[in-house]
């Protein structure tokens, strides 16, 4: 959805850890064909995802232990909601300054 969305252009690092989504065969082919180049943490070196890590911690803070969900797709539309709906556009996040993720994109030369 990000690629599509967003259309980057070619060269963008994507960094991840080494889960075994990362390195799944159609994951990397999906990164080939939109030109980017994936990125993966050092074993042993946790910090290297610290951003994420952070994300996750907060979704299932704010999010998915105040919640039960019944079928996976109540599940999935209600993390989309969170996601695209309140994280990315109106939460304001201390590593930018209090301003949301969406307002950053915005201003980004």
């Amino acid at each position: 959805m990000a690629i599509e969305r967003q259309r980057p252009a070619p060269g963008l690092i994507h960094h991840s850890d080494r889960g075994v989504q990362n390195a799944a065969y159609d994951y990397r082919n999906a990164l080939a064909a939109a030109r980017i180049t994936p990125s993966m943490g050092k074993k042993g070196k946790c910090l290297d995802n610290a951003p994420m890590e952070s994300f996750f911690h907060t979704l299932k803070v704010e999010r998915i232990h105040h919640r039960v969900y019944a079928p996976r797709a109540e599940a999935r539309r209600d993390l989309f909601a969170y996601i695209e709906g309140f994280y990315n556009s109106r939460r304001l996040h201390s590593g930018i300054s209090y301003r949301s993720p969406a307002d950053m994109e915005r201003i980004a030369p």
